[in-house]
């Protein structure tokens, strides 16, 4: 199994687009990223702690290959976008990626040019050391599969979820 730390707006998406492909046996939302010791999202939400609200997804590559993780996370969210994503505003909506060694850094890296050629007006995802990875409270785990009908799971997570599924149907999971 692979883990990655990766952070591209407000975790509830991230989380609902991965729990759809085939392969990823867990995702995880959490804070990574910061200088705070076991964050709360009360104080993440300040924006003063340095922690990207992200997701730890752990997927099987025999089933889903690196790359394509890498890409649904470049197609999921505007990399473009500095400090943000839509109106979530703040570094903890930041795109970034947490490498856990230098194997991940290169899958990483090369994942950054592909999109790059996708994306007209420059990516400003980072490559951030990993650090520890806060999960976060509970409540937020799985959050759009126990909260379809709210407003925000509707208006933004839904169209990414949608998107994925759209471009990467050879990958997700049977209904």
């Amino acid at each position: 199994m692979t883990t990655f730390v990766l952070a591209g707006g407000c975790f509830w998406c991230l989380d609902a687009v991965y729990r759809t492909l085939q392969g990823v046996q867990d995702v995880v939302s959490g804070y990574v990223g910061g200088s705070v010791d076991d964050p709360s999202y009360e104080l993440v939400c300040t924006g003063t702690t340095g922690h990207a609200e992200a997701v730890a997804v752990t997927f099987d590559e025999t089933v889903i290959p690196a790359d394509v993780i890498l890409d649904v996370f470049f197609t999921l969210h505007d990399p473009r976008q500095l400090n943000r994503q839509g109106a979530d505003v703040g570094t903890q909506y930041r795109s970034a990626m947490f490498p856990a060694d230098d194997e991940q850094r290169a899958l990483f890296e090369r994942a950054i040019e592909r999109a790059s050629d996708i994306w007209d007006g420059g990516i400003v995802t980072t490559i951030e050391p990993l650090g520890t990875f806060y999960r976060a409270e509970e409540y937020h785990q799985d959050f759009f599969a126990k909260n379809p009908g709210q407003g925000y799971c509707l208006a933004v997570a839904l169209p990414k979820v949608n998107k994925v599924r759209k471009a990467y149907s050879q990958y997700i999971l049977a209904s």
